[in-house]
């Protein structure tokens, strides 16, 4: 089976460091995801989600979309926020 790279295809060893730049990013698609998922709603964005199979990266690699439905949402009329721990080793 051959490698697909998602997250990586961007890595070039020869060019390191290229798309340090905000606009370099942008020039490379970054961004063009969340630009999309700006204009979904909350439940468009969670079923693609949940479609996607994206599981957590700990012990139990729990769904990422199963999880993002245990919080309550749409009554909700105050600020939110995501926090993300980023220590998935």
């Amino acid at each position: 089976m051959a490698e697909v790279r998602v997250l990586t295809k961007n890595f070039d060893l020869r060019n390191y460091g290229a798309a340090v730049s905000y606009d370099e990013y942008c020039k490379n698609g970054g961004y063009e995801g969340a630009k999309k998922a700006l204009k979904m709603s909350p439940d468009e964005v969670q079923q693609i989600v949940k479609d996607s199979g994206l599981r957590g990266r700990g012990g139990a690699g729990f769904p990422t979309g199963m999880k993002w439905s245990f919080v309550p949402m749409k009554d909700f009329q105050g600020q939110k926020y995501l926090v993300c721990n980023c220590d998935e080793m």
